[in-house]
């Protein structure tokens, strides 16, 4: 692809899989626009991935949980850019007894996972249309294959995110642009991702992935053309084929024993 004068959008790009993906893309001479929350030290990110890879970069820091931040956010990239790739990596988990979150705590996990996911595609798709050649790549969780108790809402977001794809990716096929969407077990995003996984026990530690190699594999997945990328296929073969009686008490008392402790 002609990439000189595109740019992939690259959402929660400040850390963890976001990060990565903007990294991988840079490598690959692919101008890049990194969103994030604000003081994620993306500018300095930015700066370092102009220098390192040679590519335009710009950076966009704002919260996504907002309607108005997302329709800004929306109208400036159109007005700005050509856009040929999507990523819509911003999301937010979670672990929390549901009679003890907030209702802020709820509104913004769905704000972030399902309604910023919704309208940005929405807002781009035209511009992403206009290209000759574009990508969409949401990224959803093994979590969309299982409800799990103390975590309830974030499963339920990812879900939407899995089904949203397939259908937008069905809704699409004739035309320049292809959707797809990966299922990523728990990263090493930060610490304290690092730590609570690993108070999940045996199965949270041999789950857990590398954001560089899972974001490498789904960048070159999804210019093959890839609907549904499945970084670690043993684990998806095991939430399909495990019933859903046996799977949710299971996945729920390892998030109870991650509270717990």
């Amino acid at each position: 692809m002609d990439t000189q004068e595109s740019f992939a959008v690259v959402t929660g790009a400040s850390q963890g899989l976001g990060k990565s993906f903007a990294e991988q893309l840079a490598k690959q001479k692919i101008n890049v626009i990194l969103i994030s929350l604000p003081n994620q030290n993306l500018k300095a990110f930015s700066e370092d991935l102009k220098r390192l890879y040679e590519v335009k970069v710009h950076y966009y820091e704002t919260d996504l949980s907002v309607h108005e931040n997302v329709m800004k956010l929306t109208e400036w990239l159109n007005s700005s850019f050509d856009i040929h790739i999507l990523i819509n990596n911003a999301g937010l988990g979670g672990t929390k007894k549901f009679t003890e979150a907030s209702s802020d705590y709820i509104n913004t996990i769905l704000q972030v996972n399902v309604a910023a996911t919704s309208l940005i595609t929405h807002q781009l798709l035209p511009n992403l249309l206009k290209q000759p050649k574009a990508y969409i790549l949401n990224v959803s969780s093994m979590a969309a294959f299982s409800p799990i108790g103390f975590k309830t809402v974030y499963p339920a977001s990812k879900s939407f995110i899995h089904s949203f794809s397939r259908g937008l990716h069905e809704e699409l096929k004739d035309t320049n642009v292809f959707v797809s969407v990966v299922n990523p077990g728990a990263m090493k995003t930060n610490k304290d991702v690092c730590e609570r996984i690993e108070k999940q026990g045996l199965m949270g530690r041999l789950t857990l992935l590398n954001p560089d190699k899972v974001a490498s594999y789904c960048i070159r997945q999804l210019f093959k053309k890839d609907s549904v990328i499945m970084v670690n296929p043993i684990s998806w073969l095991v939430m399909k084929i495990v019933p859903i009686w046996i799977k949710l008490p299971l996945m729920t008392q390892a998030i109870k024993r991650e509270i717990e402790a």
